[in-house]
């Protein structure tokens, strides 16, 4: 991490209200969880008087059973964005250029500079179009935050394809993945390509920090050994596996989202908002004819917090909410429509 760019560089703006009597739209968590993690968070604190074994055994196989990839080749973290980083910091000298989509997740950028390189922006929908001929790095967002479109996979791997030939490594940002049916990039199984997960959304477990990168050949070896050791608590490795081996939730949350989503998003286009198409937990709202200040006051008086999206790489006039239950996600269309 370079010195200089830690001085100079500020803190990103996420979503996520700390009053527990408000309704949170702000931040794309799952309201529900897998059952059974109470039970095992409370038998993994009998385990947490030891270290971890840093070898992670379980919580790797159920990683790897979850995308796709040779236990190996997964990467424990405290977290998506713990991957994000520990990818940025193996792969990003100072002086070099990362390639980055914007509108898209603001640590990206931050992350970047903090280990002195460059961010270059291009518009999301055209990342794919871009030479990655001279960076360090190039990263994509699938589904992308905030828009929520999820990239194809054969536009994925054609572009994977043209980074190993220039030579640039290709995070994947793979946070919100699991609302769909779409393979992860690990299943490229190629040595150039880092694909990032979160158990935080899917699972609804943002306070429990827990995430994997996979990645294979030397890359894999790089953040395997640049990893913090015991970079997981033994209840975030326990809880983790768990809720990677419960098919059953996963299928219910993606139906859940898939339905409510379609729900939401009808209803907040007749209520006078152009709706972005989304595969992701969360929809992309633009203001046309409605101030955002005053839809973010009448929802904080309604007890709501919705993410206001002007704090996103050239976005104006946008807000974001998150895709909850029905009951949740009607307290919702009561307050915006």
């Amino acid at each position: 991490m370079d010195p200089a760019a830690v001085r100079e560089t500020g803190r990103v703006p996420h979503g996520g209200d700390s009053d527990p009597s408000v309704l949170d739209f702000s931040a794309n968590v799952n309201p529900r969880r897998p059952d059974g993690v109470g039970a095992v968070y409370r038998d993994a604190l009998d385990a947490a008087t030891r270290y971890p074994d840093d070898e992670y055994p379980a919580f790797r196989r159920a990683a790897a059973d979850y995308v796709g990839c040779e236990a190996d080749h997964v990467v424990p973290t405290a977290g998506g964005l713990a991957a994000i980083r520990l990818a940025i910091e193996v792969t990003v000298a100072p002086g070099e250029d990362v390639l980055l989509p914007a509108p898209s997740f603001g640590e990206y950028a931050r992350e970047v500079r903090l280990q002195g390189g460059e961010p270059r922006f291009r518009p999301h929908d055209e990342l794919f179009a871009a030479d990655p001929e001279g960076y360090a790095l190039a990263i994509v967002c699938t589904p992308n935050n905030p828009t929520g479109d999820a990239v194809a996979p054969d536009a994925l791997a054609a572009f994977a394809r043209r980074c190993a030939d220039a030579g640039t490594t290709l995070l994947v940002d793979e946070a919100f993945l699991g609302y769909t049916n779409v393979p992860s990039a690990a299943t490229l199984d190629l040595e150039h390509v880092v694909a990032a997960r979160s158990l935080t959304k899917l699972f609804g477990l943002p306070g429990l920090r827990a995430g994997f990168a996979v990645a294979t050949g030397d890359l894999g070896a790089a953040l395997q050994t640049a990893r913090p050791a015991w970079s997981l608590g033994t209840p975030a490795a326990r809880v983790g596996a768990h809720c990677l081996r419960d098919d059953a939730f996963v299928r219910e949350s993606r139906e859940r989202v898939r339905d409510e989503r379609t729900r939401l998003r009808d209803a907040l286009a007749d209520a006078g908002f152009t709706v972005a198409p989304s595969d992701a937990p969360f929809l992309l709202l633009e203001c046309v004819d409605r101030d955002p200040n005053a839809v973010l006051a009448d929802a904080r008086r309604e007890g709501i917090a919705i993410r206001d999206a002007r704090t996103f790489r050239g976005l104006e006039n946008h807000l974001r909410v998150a895709v909850k239950d029905r009951a949740a996600n009607d307290r919702l269309l009561e307050a915006l429509t």
